[in-house]
């Protein structure tokens, strides 16, 4: 099956020298929802610009559902709606009027009830004659997601959508973003709010210092890097872990009220029958215990740092 997005070899040096993107390879699917994570400034809106028509590359291509972006940039452009971070708008028209403008520049017939419907999902109908620069930053938010949807795209890139808003933002955004998936449109976002890619994305790709250190799917990414935790609740602080204990990986916590046992779940032998033996040998009693499994956010924590440390 054919990529809807395909991106091939491409990097990005500036003027002065810096390098923002290293040799990026990088498909996505039609109708996934595809979360791009990595820590600031490792190249995550470099890249969406440059998918997007808005940032040259200095090498590589890009095709969208099959259009070179650079070549046929009309058609690769129309099929994509884009939410950047900043907050741009036309300050002094109302929203009604810029929702539309946008539509119109894609070439979209006037379309009254698709408007009416798209206002009324984003809770801008109310705010439809408001002058952009009198609206707060979380509906100056939502008309940016109006603007990008304007056009009906097919593929609609979300970078940092929720940075900054409020709750009730974040779960209309979330509301439609499940719907849009519904009638099959492809989703790429970046987001600090990392349980948000945790509970929506299909796949995961992390980015750090312009290249792409990893591409999974999610559920396969958290069997396959999640840990577990054991949290022992001690009926006694310890000051230390005592010598004993050194061939777990072990750790105090709470002014060693608390021990953590850190292990890899895919393993046939946690350990933990034995430490627990350990403990009670030492005379270290527990009056609780608490497992967890790791959250896609600690395992994005150990992919850079792991990649930074191999440098």
């Amino acid at each position: 099956m054919q990529p809807v997005i395909a991106v091939a070899g491409v990097g990005k040096t500036y003027k002065s020298g810096q390098v923002a993107l290293r040799d990026i390879d990088l498909e996505i699917a039609k109708g996934e929802i595809f979360a791009l994570l990595g820590p600031n400034g490792a190249g995550k809106t470099t890249l969406i610009g440059i998918i997007c028509g808005v940032v040259n590359a200095t090498s590589g291509t890009i095709l969208v559902d099959g259009h070179d972006n650079v070549r046929d940039w009309r058609r690769a452009r129309a099929r994509i709606g884009l939410v950047p971070q900043e907050l741009s708008t036309e300050t002094f028209e109302s929203v009604w009027a810029t929702v539309n403008h946008s539509r119109g520049l894609f070439g979209k017939a006037p379309n009254k009830p698709f408007v009416e419907q798209l206002l009324k999902d984003l809770s801008l109908w109310e705010k439809r004659d408001a002058k952009i620069m009198t609206l707060s930053g979380g509906m100056k938010r939502r008309v940016l997601i109006a603007k990008a949807l304007a056009h009906e795209p097919e593929i609609l890139f979300l970078d940092e959508p929720t940075a900054g808003v409020d709750v009730s933002l974040r779960r209309d955004m979330w509301k439609l973003v499940r719907s849009l998936r519904e009638r099959g449109v492809t989703i790429i976002l970046t987001t600090h709010y990392i349980e948000e890619a945790e509970e929506m994305a299909d796949r995961v790709g992390v980015i750090d210092k312009g290249r792409i250190i990893l591409v999974e799917e999610k559920a396969a990414l958290m069997r396959k890097l999640g840990k577990r935790r054991l949290t022992l609740t001690l009926e006694a602080p310890l000051a230390a872990i005592p010598a004993a204990l050194a061939r777990w990986d072990l750790r105090l916590e709470a002014e060693g009220t608390l021990l953590v046992y850190t292990f890899d779940a895919r393993e046939e032998e946690t350990g933990i029958p034995g430490l627990l033996r350990a403990l009670h040998d030492l005379g270290i009693g527990f009056s609780d215990l608490d497992m967890e499994k790791s959250s896609l956010e600690d395992i994005f924590v150990d992919l850079v740092e792991r990649a930074e440390a191999a440098e």
